[in-house]
């Protein structure tokens, strides 16, 4: 059952190039989630007895097991994020409603995860409670602008470390001081040949829409079952 929150804005992380992390404190204990689902967040107060304000959808990037702290990542783009940027500072109140949307990754067997940029916030909670022993293959595709922008990787490195069933490939469209990563944008390309079973994986698209139309369109061309295409699309 969905719930609308007063939350405190705890911290506000710039990582640069107009991407902010936020940390949010709710007034209670936020309801239950699932890895995957999103929040409605608005700026504006909301009085239970008229309409809710104007709001904006984002991924929760924090665990369902973090329940007294949520954290979402945003990209400036529009007039929505602009107001973000200004206003969601430290101490400010602002309201969510929560949970919401489909894209949990319930797939039994092999998984990919592709990611780009901010989108990958919809696979950070998955990410975090992957168990040590896992009997299937994930495979995560993270991509951003620029290194500085793979702003999970930490994240990431810290869940292969303990997972051996995750394996990673890092993208970056500027390929200058990026060790580790490939240079361009995240692609189906780079790891359909390490897939031992590519026709009976799951695929997990989240990331701008020219990226979610560009590689589901990839994945169709290559025979992969419409069902085993997840598209993050809430955008």
């Amino acid at each position: 059952m969905t719930q609308r929150l007063r939350c405190a804005v705890d911290r506000v992380i710039a990582h640069g190039d107009r991407v902010y992390t936020l940390v949010l404190r709710p007034a209670r204990r936020a309801p239950r989630f699932r890895a995957g689902q999103f929040l409605h967040l608005a700026l504006d107060p909301y009085d239970p007895s008229g309409f809710w304000p104007d709001s904006r959808v984002f991924s929760i990037a924090s665990s369902p097991a973090e329940r007294e702290e949520i954290r979402l990542t945003y990209a400036v783009h529009g007039r929505f994020t602009e107001r973000m940027e200004r206003e969601a500072v430290e101490g400010r109140e602002i309201w969510i409603k929560l949970p919401y949307g489909e894209f949990v990754i319930d797939s039994p067997g092999d998984i990919v995860l592709f990611a780009g940029g901010t989108g990958v916030t919809a696979f950070t909670a998955f990410l975090e409670d992957i168990p040590p022993i896992e009997g299937r293959s994930i495979t995560l595709a993270y991509g951003a602008r620029t290194p500085e922008l793979l702003i999970y990787r930490d994240l990431v490195e810290r869940c292969v470390e303990r997972a051996p069933s995750l394996s990673v490939t890092y993208f970056v469209e500027d390929p200058r001081n990026a060790p580790g990563c490939l240079p361009g944008r995240v692609s189906v390309d780079a790891v359909w040949e390490t897939l031992s079973r590519p026709l009976s994986t799951a695929f997990y698209i989240s990331g701008p829409p020219a990226m979610l139309s560009g590689i589901g369109a990839d994945l169709r061309a290559r025979n992969v079952p419409p069902e085993a295409i997840h598209i993050d699309a809430w955008e």
